[in-house]
């Protein structure tokens, strides 16, 4: 089986969710959509790939918003069509963050900023602990969406909606992928210094982080598991 993972920057590695797809023999295939010198002007030419080549396609997270047309331009109504077309031909579509957000617009639901951004460990409120834990799941967003009909909400904390299935789809706010790895990347282009602005403390974020790594493998490997038998129907 094939799964297409669409890298909006080039500091979003495929990470625990990555591995997780390979352990059930997935091949990845990896496009980057604004390359390293255009991010911090993401209005870039992109051709999305035939979404009928892949088997699973996992859209991923942007320091961008999905509601903010004027910036990103050029490929984000391209992409919501070709992810609300991909979910109506029946092709599962997991999204993360950015990626879910793109889902709940997609089909007809909403993003906007939310009251506060969320960022660092953080538990959520699931309704069905066999296909989502509650967590820690590693937060980075200031957005949050409001789901279209149909879109089945399964998870949520006070701040915002965490998580939907709509047909063979899921949608997550969280990052299921982040290990120490991705984090570091986020926090060397500009995270380090949205940290700082949330009161945090990014070192201590960090090795948190790395002491987390084994147990959040563990959380994503179930999440991904349990997402492709029962909501994929691909295992």
């Amino acid at each position: 089986m094939k799964a297409l993972f669409i890298q909006h920057d080039h500091v979003s590695p495929t990470g625990w969710v990555g591995e997780a797809l390979k352990r059930h023999g997935f091949e990845l295939t990896e496009v980057l959509v604004v390359p390293e010198a255009q991010f911090d002007t993401p209005n870039v030419p992109f051709q999305f790939p035939d979404f009928e080549d892949f088997d699973l396609l996992v859209p991923l997270g942007a320091p961008w918003g999905a509601w903010d047309d004027n910036c990103i331009g050029n490929w984000l109504q391209p992409e919501l069509d070709w992810v609300r077309k991909a979910i109506e031909a029946d092709k599962p579509v997991f999204g993360i963050c950015f990626g879910g957000q793109l889902m709940a617009r997609a089909l007809g639901g909403s993003v906007a900023p939310g009251p506060k951004g969320e960022i660092g460990w953080t538990n959520i409120w699931s309704e069905d602990k066999e296909l989502l834990s509650n967590g820690p799941w590693f937060q980075f967003h200031y957005d949050r969406w409001q789901l279209p009909l149909g879109a089945k909400e399964i998870a949520r904390n006070p701040i915002a909606s965490q998580a939907f299935t709509f047909g063979r789809s899921m949608g997550v706010q969280f990052h299921p992928e982040l290990n120490a790895e991705v984090l570091k990347g986020w926090l060397d282009w500009g995270g380090l210094r949205s940290v700082g602005e949330d009161g945090q403390d990014a070192e201590i974020m960090m090795q948190q982080t790395i002491a987390e790594d084994e147990d959040s493998k563990l959380r994503t490997f179930h999440l991904i598991d349990s997402y492709l038998s029962k909501v994929a129907k691909l295992i």
